[in-house]
């Protein structure tokens, strides 16, 4: 076993770190009454132990979306890479992510599924290509166990998801193409409802000015039930993110292993409709499943404010967009002007006020104090939105463990929450396979 790899994968993050970690411990008073030297011993040694048990844990990113090479994307890092992309991970100490073959809602007619389908299969073939070109010392991996010895050889992992059944048209058989093909967890909806289940994000059209129902199969439709029962049956995990509460509630009755939300935050801290209530985050832990929160800047910030609902609608108004909301951000690409498009975003992202990574933490607390740390995890939806200061892309992996051990979570926790929670589902399912 060659842990040393993985232990010079988290190194190589150290030096930046260290150096902002110990600038905070110290100031101009601990100076002059000669505590600081103490005070850098102690901030040094708090890094070390951070730095020991990131390298020991398996880290793993429970959803990140995929990105088309040599397309033009508004999610990528600055340097116009993927924020999982392998370098990035090197850097953060990252060990897997799931790459998820995800498509954004269209068009339910037959030349809309085939649309989705040949999107679906680029992306799939992006990760193959990413696994086999040997520079990125990257693997795929179809089962924990290669996961594992994926970790002890220190390669960086890749897992592949599914988000989206409009992918599948109305067959549900075609999951069994997907798992042959590699894909391990499986997520019925986007945004906008499909044949198989309802979304906690009904699809508004700019068209028609109308948003769809609420509700329109009351959770699963037929289609969505013979899903469940076929992704349990292949040994696959149900993924309940972006379902809404009523499909996510069946799903996890349904399912006969647990579920994961592979990229969901806490509706209790903040009220938008991707957030899991406690309802359904009660029914996650008490039939064995995973949490995983995202740094997600709209799915993080305080809707207890009514000054700041009032502002968000005034925002949207001014630019024509629908006032009503499912999360800030919502319809900005239905906004035809780039000025007006750029003013909105602009507009919001300041009103929200300056998110961090304390923000996410405070949602994986409330989760972890609900129904326990064997329940959380850490699923960043990167690529699509997703970052924030301290956790901006896969290299900053490293601040969620300092922050972790900072408020208190021990070794043990913090490897179950980076990994060792999504692992055990994943083993359970893969138990359960006919």
């Amino acid at each position: 076993m060659h842990h040393s790899a993985k232990a010079a994968k988290a190194l190589l993050c150290m030096a930046v770190l260290s150096v902002s970690l110990l600038a905070g411990c110290s100031n101009d008073s601990a100076m002059s009454n000669g505590t600081a030297p103490q005070e850098s011993t102690d901030a040094e040694a708090f890094l070390a132990k951070a730095q020991a048990i990131h390298a020991a844990a398996l880290t793993l990113d429970a959803h990140a979306d995929i990105e088309m090479p040599g397309k033009p994307s508004a999610y990528v890092g600055a340097d116009g890479l993927s924020k999982v992309a392998p370098e990035k991970m090197l850097e953060g100490g990252l060990d897997a992510v799931v790459m998820s073959v995800a498509v954004s809602p269209g068009p339910r007619t037959p030349e809309g599924y085939a649309a989705a389908q040949e999107i679906a299969a680029a992306k799939l073939a992006v990760v193959e290509a990413m696994a086999a070109d040997t520079a990125n010392n990257t693997v795929l991996v179809l089962t924990p166990d290669a996961l594992i010895s994926a970790h002890e050889a220190g390669q960086s992992a890749l897992l592949l998801g599914f988000q989206n059944a409009l992918i599948l048209g109305t067959d549900a058989s075609a999951i069994d193409a997907f798992y042959a093909d590699g894909v391990r967890l499986f997520a019925l909806t986007h945004m906008g409802h499909n044949a198989f289940a309802d979304s906690s994000r009904p699809l508004f059209s700019a068209t028609t000015g109308q948003r769809e129902a609420t509700a329109e199969h009351g959770g699963l439709s037929e289609l969505g039930v013979t899903a469940i029962k076929k992704i349990n049956a292949l040994g696959a995990i149900v993924d309940i993110s972006q379902l809404s509460k009523q499909a996510a509630l069946q799903a996890i009755e349904l399912s006969t292993t647990p579920v994961v939300a592979s990229h969901s935050n806490a509706r209790a801290l903040t009220q938008v409709s991707r957030n899991l209530s406690d309802e359904e985050l009660d029914r996650i832990g008490a039939t064995g499943g995973v949490v995983h929160v995202a740094p997600f800047k709209g799915y993080l910030f305080d809707t207890s404010n009514p000054q700041m609902d009032a502002d968000i609608r005034a925002i949207r108004r001014e630019a024509n967009i629908d006032e009503d909301y499912l999360y800030p951000f919502e319809l900005y690409w239905e906004i035809n002007d780039p000025e007006v498009k750029k003013t909105f975003l602009t507009k919001v992202s300041a009103l929200l006020g300056p998110i961090s990574l304390e923000d996410m933490l405070n949602h994986l607390d409330y989760i972890a104090k609900r129904i326990g740390v064997d329940h959380v995890g850490i699923g960043t939806d990167f690529n699509h939105g997703s970052g924030i200061p301290g956790y901006e892309d896969a290299s900053e992996a490293l601040n969620v463990t300092i922050g972790l051990l900072k408020r208190g979570y021990s070794a043990q926790d913090i490897e179950k929450i980076w990994g060792g929670n999504f692992i055990r589902v994943w083993r359970e399912a893969e138990a359960s396979a006919q």
